[in-house]
C-alpha cells in the first residue's frame, strides 16, 4: 500500500492541496490570494521534482490504469515548472485587471492534476478522465475575466469546440474498447498483434482527432486564435505551454503503446496533421496584427514541427519530440512574459504595431524578445535551432526526407512574421513607452532568456538533459 502511495504522491499532493487551498482562500476578513499563490508555486515545484525526491519510482497502480516510469517523471517535471512560471508571471496582470482571486491558483492546480493523469495514463478510461479534468479547469480559466466580452466569448468557444473534441475522443475510445474487448493498453496491444480490425483502426483515428484538438493541430485548430486573443494573457501563456506539452506526450504514449503494432496506420494520420498544421500556422500568421493571435498561429505551426519526429516512430522519434517541445515551452513562456510587459499607463496593449521603436524606449526588453523570436524561428546558435535539429533528424533517418523539406519550407514562411516583429522593434519610430515591469515578470523573462542561450546553458546541461530524455523515451518501449 505504501509503495502505491509513493508512486502517485504527485497526484495525491495536487488533489489534496487544491481542495484545501480552495477552502483556505475563503475568508471575509483576510485576503489570502497572495499566500495561496505562493503555496501553489511551492506545491508545483515539489510536484515537478517529486520523481527525483522519491528516487524515480516505477510501477503501476489501480489495476494497471496508471503507470509511473521515466517518461511520466519527465513530463511532470516540465509541466510543473511551466505551471509554476505561469503563476509567477500572472500576478501583476491579475492585480492590475482586478482579477486576482485565489480560485485562479486552485484552477491551475486542478488543470495540472489532469495533465499529470494524462502523463501516466495506461488505460482508455484514464485518458478520458485526465483530458476532461484538465479541460474543465481550462474552460473556466479562459473565461476568468467575467466582465470582458472577449474573455467570455473565448471561454464559450473553447467549451463548445472542446465538447466536440471530447465527443470524438470518447467515440474513438468506445470503438477501440468494443473491438478489442479491453480498456488496458497492454491487452489492446496484444489484440492488435493478432491483427487489427477496421473498427480498432477507426477508433484510433477518432482518438487522434480528439487529441489533435488539444494540441491545436490542423484541421482542429479553429478555436486557437480566438481563445488565445480573448483569454487573459497569463492564461494564454499557460495554454501555450503546459497543456500542449501534456497532450503531445499523451499522443506519443498512445501511439507507441496500445497502437505500436499498427505504426503504418497512425503514421499516416500524424503526417497529415503535421503537414496541415505547419502550413496553416505559417500562412495564417502572415495576416495577423494582434500578437496573441500571431502566437496562436505560431503554436499551430510548432505543433506540426513537433509531430514530424513522432511520425518517424521509435525511441529516437519520441526523444526528438520531447526535446523540441521542452525547448518550445521555455521559449513560449519567455515570449508571453515579454507580452505581459507591453503595458502603458492606460492598460495593456496587444497590437504588433505597439512594439514599434521598442529598442529606443526599452532596449533590454527589445533584445530579449528578439532572442526569443530568433529562437522560435530556429536560428543558430540559439536553443530553438537545436530543438528543430533534434526534431527533424529522426524523420530524415526514417526516410521521411520529403516531410522535413516541407517543414523547412514552412519554417522559412514563418520566419517572415517573426522578422516583421523584430523590424518593428528596431527600425520603426516609437509609439508607446511601456511602464516598468514588476519584479516577477522581469525574473521570468531573464531566466527564459538565459535558457535559450546555448553558450551558457548547453555546456552544463546538454549531456545530462539529453540522457534523461533518452531514458524517458526508451521507457515507453
Amino acid at each position: 500500500m505504501w509503495e502505491k502511495i509513493i508512486l502517485f504522491f504527485p497526484e495525491l499532493l495536487l488533489a489534496l492541496s487544491a481542495s484545501q487551498l480552495l477552502l483556505f482562500g475563503v475568508s471575509k476578513k483576510l485576503d489570502r490570494t497572495d499566500l495561496v499563490r505562493y503555496i501553489g508555486i511551492a506545491i508545483l515545484l515539489v510536484f515537478a521534482f517529486s520523481g527525483f525526491l522519491l528516487g524515480m519510482p516505477s510501477g503501476t497502480a489501480f489495476s494497471g490504469a496508471l503507470v509511473v516510469d521515466n517518461y511520466s517523471h519527465y513530463v511532470k517535471l516540465v509541466i510543473g515548472l511551466a505551471a509554476a512560471a505561469s503563476l509567477v508571471f500572472s500576478k501583476p496582470y491579475l492585480k492590475s485587471e482586478k482579477l486576482d482571486k485565489h480560485e485562479f491558483t486552485v484552477l491551475l492546480l486542478y488543470a495540472v492534476l489532469g495533465m499529470s493523469i494524462m502523463a501516466s495514463a495506461n488505460n482508455l478510461l484514464t485518458i478520458y478522465i485526465g483530458v476532461e479534468m484538465q479541460a474543465l479547469a481550462l474552460y473556466i480559466m479562459a473565461a476568468f475575466n467575467r466582465d470582458s466580452l472577449r474573455s467570455s466569448e473565448a471561454g464559450l468557444k473553447y467549451f463548445v469546440l472542446g465538447a466536440l473534441s471530447s465527443g470524438l475522443l470518447l467515440y474513438g475510445l468506445s470503438l477501440v474498447y468494443g473491438f478489442s474487448g479491453s480498456l488496458d493498453f497492454d491487452r489492446i496491444a496484444a489484440v492488435i498483434e493478432d491483427g487489427a480490425s477496421p473498427g480498432i483502426i477507426a477508433g484510433m483515428v477518432f482518438m487522434l482527432c480528439g487529441l489533435g484538438f488539444k494540441i491545436s493541430a490542423a484541421p482542429f485548430h479553429m478555436w486557437t486564435p480566438d481563445v488565445y486573443e480573448g483569454s487573459p494573457t497569463p492564461v494564454t501563456g499557460f495554454f501555450a505551454a503546459a497543456p500542449k506539452f501534456a497532450a503531445m506526450c499523451l499522443i506519443a504514449r498512445v501511439c507507441v503503446g496500445p497502437f505500436g503494432g499498427i505504426e503504418d496506420q497512425w503514421q499516416q494520420v500524424i503526417i497529415v496533421f503535421a503537414v496541415l498544421s505547419m502550413f496553416v500556422g505559417a500562412i495564417g500568421a502572415l495576416a495577423q496584427t494582434n500578437i496573441k493571435r500571431l502566437m496562436a498561429y505560431s503554436s499551430i505551426a510548432n505543433m506540426g514541427y513537433a509531430l514530424v519526429p513522432l511520425a518517424a516512430g521509435g525511441a529516437a522519434g519520441v526523444k526528438g519530440m520531447l526535446i523540441f517541445m521542452s525547448i518550445y515551452v521555455i521559449t513560449v513562456i519567455g515570449i508571453f512574459a515579454c507580452i505581459l510587459q507591453m503595458r502603458i499607463r492606460n492598460g495593456m496593449v496587444e497590437q504588433i504595431s505597439d512594439l514599434s521603436g521598442l529598442s529606443k524606449s526599452n532596449k533590454g526588453l527589445a533584445i530579449v524578445l528578439t532572442m526569443f523570436m530568433f529562437s522560435v524561428m530556429g536560428i543558430p546558435p540559439l536553443l530553438g535551432f537545436w530543438g528543430k535539429l533534434f526534431a527533424f533528424l529522426p524523420a530524415v533517418e526514417a526516410g521521411l526526407v520529403w516531410l522535413v523539406v516541407l517543414a523547412l519550407i514552412a519554417s522559412v514562411i514563418g520566419a517572415f512574421y517573426y522578422l516583421r516583429i523584430i523590424k518593428s522593434m528596431w527600425f520603426d519610430e516609437p509609439v508607446h513607452e511601456f511602464v516598468e515591469a514588476p519584479q516577477g515578470l522581469r525574473w521570468t523573462t531573464i531566466i527564459c532568456a538565459l535558457l535559450v542561450m546555448p553558450l551558457l546553458i548547453l555546456p552544463f546541461t546538454a549531456i545530462p538533459a539529453t540522457g534523461f530524455i533518452s531514458q524517458a523515451a526508451a521507457s515507453l518501449f
